[in-house]
């Protein structure tokens, strides 16, 4: 029997302990995922306000996701996993208030972004919190062989929340306004407490010397570059391919988001496992391929057929590349700083999201819309030259080389 078909015959059992985390991921993620296509709509159509402030308030929650990730980090490894998804989850309903507080000021626009800027920063924090502490948690229940699965999983829940917010969202919003989001926003991570508080806490791994952010940082920055480089793709599609729909005269774009998402979520049951069993860097190369291959095709879509095509490529193709380089990153440090590694690791996530949908609303406003997924393209491209150069130069624990 080969060692991919053990793998495989174990997964089941690996999932069902990973499943009251992945469903906590799922629910708390659903107030991100109905507010992906609506958010443009809102700030853009709502408000009146160009595409680089729909950029700004995008690009806003990963920025302050980035800043969080380190204190996320540390505190999941010290105080535990499960206190960490708590503080995020009571961070998200905060959130929420704010989005109610922006409406009060709808008829003076820069007031009502800014409040929802603020909203939004929250919310960075609170998803900082709650999958740095999912992904330790869930790591902490897992053998150290299945590194890239528990990344996987605990990922394919929260695209699964993206999948079904996204429809709920239009829903919502075409129904009772962006008032329906911003509630949603505040009930859901109240909801998901009720599940958190009865699961089993994972007491945090102790050590004599805790390594520092800066060791960590170290170790895991060349894999956090390629996942930072790939990401550019999954932003893009969130930011603006409602707006690309919208555009073109193209009905249901929230249509897009969903066709990211399967194919997201697809790719991850069906291959979760290929990462330990292959190798991260192996198969984020490949995957990489893939998803610059799905944004090109968004490019050149003249049918909204072609750019659902390219958005499902886009998800099937980062659906890989974020784990395969985050098995990379978490074998280069002690299992005691697996928290602060996700952390670390998920910043440059964070990073590129914070500084690309900016960036890509500039080049939307100077240029053709579609032109933000030629430029997303070559990105991501760019993320292939980062797995062949870990392919050529492997390292293991604590960076030391192979």
């Amino acid at each position: 029997m080969s060692v991919i078909t053990i793998r495989e015959a174990a997964a089941p059992r690996g999932v069902a302990n990973l499943m009251p985390i992945m469903a906590v991921v799922f629910v708390a993620f659903l107030v991100i995922g109905v507010a992906m296509p609506i958010l443009p709509l809102h700030v853009h159509d709502g408000l009146g306000l160009g595409t680089f402030v729909v950029g700004l308030v995008a690009g806003s929650q990963f920025a302050a996701s980035l800043i969080s990730r380190p204190w996320a980090g540390h505190f999941s490894d010290r105080s535990g996993a499960k206190r960490g998804v708590i503080v995020g989850l009571l961070a998200a309903a905060a959130s929420g208030l704010l989005y109610l507080l922006s409406l009060g000021f709808a008829n003076t626009p820069l007031a009502s972004v800014s409040i929802l800027l603020l909203g939004r920063g929250l919310l960075g924090a609170a998803e900082s919190f709650i999958i740095t502490a999912a992904v330790s948690w869930g790591l902490a229940l897992a053998d150290a062989g299945s590194t890239g699965k528990v990344i996987a999983w605990v990922g394919s829940a929260m695209f699964a929340a993206f999948a079904i917010g996204a429809p709920a969202g239009s829903v919502l919003y075409a129904a009772y306004g962006f008032a329906a989001i911003a509630t949603a926003t505040v009930v859901a991570p109240l909801l998901t407490l009720l599940l958190v508080v009865r699961l089993p806490a994972v007491p945090p791994l102790q050590q004599q010397t805790r390594t520092s952010f800066a060791e960590v940082f170290d170790a895991v920055w060349l894999p956090g570059l390629g996942s930072a480089l790939g990401s550019v793709g999954f932003g893009a599609v969130t930011t603006f391919a409602a707006l690309l729909f919208a555009n073109r005269g193209w009905a249901n774009g929230w249509l897009a988001y969903s066709a990211y998402a399967i194919a997201f979520i697809l790719a991850r049951v069906f291959f979760s496992h290929v990462a330990d069993v292959l190798g991260g860097a192996k198969v984020a190369l490949v995957c990489a391929g893939i998803e610059a291959a799905g944004q090109a095709l968004i490019w050149l879509a003249v049918r909204p057929e072609m750019a659902l095509a390219g958005a499902a490529l886009t998800g099937f193709g980062f659906s890989l590349v974020y784990p395969g380089f985050g098995v990379e990153a978490v074998r280069s440090v002690p299992m005691q700083s697996r928290g602060l590694a996700m952390g670390a690791y998920t910043a440059f996530l964070d990073l590129a999201q914070g500084l690309a949908s900016p960036a890509l609303g500039l080049i939307a406003t100077g240029a053709r819309l579609n032109s933000v997924f030629l430029v997303s393209a070559v990105t991501v491209l760019s993320a292939a030259l980062v797995a062949l150069w870990l392919m050529a130069h492997p390292t293991s624990l604590e960076g030391t080389p192979s």
